[in-house]
């Protein structure tokens, strides 16, 4: 049976590869065929043409990935190897070949497929840009990196973030709290991607400051955002006077981002969605762009992508 041996340039680069956990060898192994041993800086492969090809092919994007600077999760791995196995390494290749990474402090933030990069593509290029796609595709957290890359970079003054407080099925006067406290559930996310890439300690000092502000929808009416980043996360729970009354206040010197699910819809039923409509009427206005995820986008679990698309199914 054919064998052959992948040398590293060390031991320590070689584990990292694979996240140092068995169980991704024992993951090559299932899905291309193979037997695997890894001996120091060494990886021993034997099985078919085909499965030591792929083999050589996935550590081969892997060593291109780690020093573009992505960081590699035990997913990461995992939807690297399902894309090689599926003939689709093509599509990693195209990723890497033209890279976007976005430096915030110490941190490096890279698109983690091209669906990703397109989306972050759109946002650095253009000043309105609609996200729009299912959970875990990393459409919110990819605007607010972009969000505060700008703020760092002098090009906003900045940061507005907004979301409609309707999941609850709640008024925000019914919540306990200040104006702050009764927004802080539904703009978790949000700081979940300053906390990450910033620290809580720095990410509280912007929100303090007034650098980035918690701005209700219903508080929107009237204003021109200039020099400003305005994020409008869970765009699907707006109506169409508020996403229109979004839009319609971006200033001079400022971009916007609109994010949202259309399949987590949780306005009344009869009542269409400000997302939706938006994307029937503005798809073909000039400086206006729309970027679609799917469940392959998906960067979680690689459970969330497969459970996503079973509901995409028998909702067809």
């Amino acid at each position: 049976m054919p064998n052959r041996s992948i040398e590293f340039e060390s031991e320590r680069e070689f584990h990292k590869l694979y996240c140092e956990i068995p169980e991704n060898l024992l993951a090559i192994e299932n899905a291309l065929g193979l037997k695997v041993v890894a001996r120091g800086n060494v990886l021993h492969i034997e099985g078919s043409d085909k499965g030591i090809a792929d083999c050589e092919k996935l550590f081969s994007l892997l060593v291109d990935a780690d020093r573009q600077g992505f960081s590699n999760g035990k997913y990461d791995f995992l939807r690297f190897l399902e894309k090689v196995k599926s003939g689709k390494s093509s599509e990693l290749k195209k990723l890497l070949n033209r890279p976007i990474k976005l430096q915030i402090r110490k941190k490096s933030v890279v698109p983690r497929n091209l669906g990703q990069r397109r989306f972050l593509d759109l946002i650095l290029k253009n000043d309105l840009v609609f996200g729009i796609g299912p959970a875990g595709t990393g459409k919110t957290f990819l605007a607010m990196i972009a969000a505060l890359h700008a703020l760092l970079e002098g090009e906003i003054d900045r940061i507005v973030l907004a979301r409609p407080a309707v999941e609850a099925g709640e008024a925000l006067g019914f919540l306990p709290g200040d104006l702050e406290e009764k927004l802080l559930p539904y703009l978790r996310p949000l700081y979940d991607a300053m906390d990450e890439v910033l620290g809580p300690v720095e990410s509280r000092k912007l929100v303090d400051t007034g650098v980035v502000e918690i701005a209700p929808l219903a508080y929107m009416r009237g204003r021109t955002l200039s020099r400003c980043f305005a994020l409008l996360d869970e765009a699907q729970n707006t109506t169409r006077s508020q996403m229109m009354m979004f839009l319609t206040r971006l200033g001079e010197g400022s971009k916007m981002v609109v994010t949202g699910d259309l399949t987590q819809v949780d306005l009344p039923a009869k009542q269409e969605s400000g997302l939706r409509e938006a994307k029937r009427i503005l798809s073909d206005v000039k400086g206006v762009h729309f970027h679609e995820f799917d469940h392959g986008d998906v960067v979680r679990h690689p459970l969330v992508s497969r459970i996503i698309k079973a509901y995409g199914t028998d909702r067809a």
